[in-house]
């Protein structure tokens, strides 16, 4: 068999694979019919989980087609594999040129005996039968001819014919999409009944649709006891038949009780159906409360769904309220309010947003689709990364992102001091060089001004670091680096900088406390209190993280992170998954 020209390579496309074959099985199998140059088995880029096919290059075009020949259909751990030559073209692939499918084969028709009954039309290039988990044939496969000509051919001769006994139809391949999308328009004769009562059996259903046409069978679907299941098939002869018992029969009233007649599908079809309908109600509805609906969380315990309605029908019409529950019917601390405007939404949430009620303050938003709040999530990561300038040497590592630092923490290896410089001079110790809010230096390190032992070696102790070495200090202080103020080129007063007020981690961040401090200060208070508790769910990015957290959310919101565990989960899961798309985009590591 030549390779058509073109798939004149020595490449082959292997499919039909078990997750659990390798490159080294398959080479074992191929290497027998010749050199092998290589072989790669395709995997999921995140899972690495075989995909279920794999790719063989031959050395030359002779041992590839003699591969096809010998090993197409031979079983590779006991399962039947599908070997032909590698089509480089996706236009080629996807035209679907020279596919036909088959269906109604008898269960002892294998690749082999459907291959060799379809040669005789053309060359073959893949022929397959759809296996089950049992590796029994599911009574249909597909064929893909060299060349159109071949496959009409096919389809022109054996429609229709009988094979072990059983008449085949044969057609060219369609889709399962356009299938599905053509599926409102499609012509036919089986359709379902649903909702009847017990008392109607095969003949009453017969003789309910026999007016409407010839009937080919008729079936009340019954359980291991023999009771009726309240619904059946009926197949007419002609589609026109079929529409018309639909159109005359879905709706009426039988025995009482009101049926359903529809055309009948297939669970796959009617799956698609009811989501496609389900997507579009949702968006219906999402649309028609747009700007209406409130989220409502660091809700009390107690809060129930008319308390809730008291506390916010001050502001207009309330169509529903609903604190959210577990299982066991326990508040998970958020609802959801729906106003009949989006005026008295936006009134209610700029009047009750950081509103204390009970012992709490609420946080109120628009509701949003987790969706929603993901891509809104990543909007401000990416214009975080772009507007954030480039890190000092030293002060990050490649790739890295700036992130937020704990108190005490020291930013990849910088050394910042625990106590001020000299005499009262300099950072305070509750602030790292890089923490929102840190007061930036006033004065320049000036080489070779260690003084000691650094400056009779010509300043040189200067070029392993510009920062104070405890215990290294200046001949003139016995403290460090002489600091020399500096504005452009004119010296001023170095003014010591104020410290901010400590807090006390164990004292209570409350709305009140956190509006005392002014905003830097807000965020580094905050900070503090997120950073070790992101820390214990991810301890290696926890700074990316509450770095994300501080830019994106309001200060209501941190408040009811610190309180709320589940919604702090909930956060750091979407900080992750952001971060973990941006790493794929980019390339970077995490």
């Amino acid at each position: 068999m030549a390779a058509p020209s073109q798939f004149a390579s020595a490449s082959l496309y292997v499919g039909d694979l078990l997750g659990d074959v390798t490159e080294a099985n398959l080479f074992e199998v191929f290497n027998a019919i010749g050199p092998v140059t290589s072989i790669r088995v395709c995997r999921d880029a995140i899972t690495r989980r075989s995909l279920g096919y794999a790719y063989v290059n031959y050395a030359n075009a002779a041992d590839a087609e003699r591969a096809i020949d010998q090993l197409n259909n031979s079983l590779i751990k006991n399962k039947p594999c599908r070997v032909m030559w590698s089509q480089r073209d996706p236009a080629t692939r996807k035209s679907g040129s020279g596919n036909i499918f088959i269906k109604n084969l008898d269960a002892s028709i294998d690749h082999k005996a459907l291959n060799d009954t379809f040669a005789q039309f053309g060359q073959i290039l893949s022929c397959k039968i759809e296996l089950d988990s049992e590796q029994k044939s599911k009574g249909y496969g597909y064929i893909q001819f060299a060349t159109k000509e071949a496959a009409d051919k096919a389809i022109a001769k054996v429609n229709g014919m009988m094979l072990n006994d059983k008449k085949v139809f044969v057609g060219p391949f369609v889709s399962r999409r356009e299938r599905i999308a053509a599926g409102g328009a499609k012509q036919f004769t089986n359709i379902y009944v649903n909702n009847l009562v017990a008392s109607i059996d095969d003949a009453k259903l017969t003789e309910l649709f026999s007016p409407f046409g010839v009937i080919k069978s008729s079936i009340v679907m019954k359980d291991n006891e023999g009771k009726s299941k309240g619904f059946g098939f009926v197949n007419f002869d002609k589609p026109e038949e079929a529409q018309k018992a639909v159109d005359g029969l879905n709706g009426r009233e039988v025995e009482g009780q009101a049926i359903y007649v529809g055309r009948a599908q297939k669970k796959a079809e009617r799956e698609e159906e009811l989501r496609s309908k389900f997507e579009a109600l949702k968006n219906e509805q999402l649309s028609k409360f747009q700007g209406s609906n409130l989220y409502v969380k660091n809700l009390d315990d107690d809060m129930d769904d008319k308390k809730l309605r008291t506390l916010f029908e001050q502001f207009g019409t309330i169509t529903s309220a609903k604190v959210m529950s577990d299982n066991k019917g326990s508040s998970k601390g958020f609802a959801f309010v729906c106003f009949a405007t989006p005026e008295e939404a936006t009134k209610a949430l700029t009047e009750m947003n950081g509103k204390i009620i009970g012992n709490k303050p609420l946080y109120v938003g628009l509701a949003q689709r987790k969706d929603m709040r993901r891509a809104a999530l990543e909007a401000q990561f990416a214009n975080r990364t772009k507007m954030m300038p480039p890190p000092m040497r030293g002060m990050y590592p490649p790739g890295a992102q700036p992130m937020f630092y704990p108190p005490g923490a020291q930013p990849f290896g910088m050394p910042y001091p625990a106590a001020p410089f000299g005499r009262g001079r300099g950072f305070p110790a509750a602030f790292p060089p890089n923490m929102p809010g840190a007061p930036a230096p006033n004065f320049m390190i000036m080489p070779g001004a260690r003084g000691g032992r650094g400056a009779a070696r010509g300043g040189a102790s200067a070029g392993r670091g510009a920062g104070p070495r405890p215990g290294r200090g200046s001949p003139m202080d016995g403290v460090g680096p002489v600091p020399v103020p500096m504005v452009g080129a004119m010296p001023i007063p170095v003014q010591p900088p104020q410290p901010a007020p400590a807090m006390s981690p164990a004292v209570p961040l409350t709305a009140q406390t956190l509006n005392s401090y002014p905003p830097e200060e807000q965020k580094r208070l905050l900070g503090e209190r997120l950073y070790p508790l992101i820390a214990k769910v991810q301890p290696s990015r926890a700074g990316k993280i509450t770095g994300m957290i501080l830019d994106s959310s309001f200060n209501e919101e941190m408040l009811h992170l610190i309180e709320n565990t589940d919604a702090l989960n909930e956060k750091i899961e979407e900080a992750m998954k952001v971060l973990e798309e941006h790493s794929k985009k980019t390339g970077e590591q995490l």
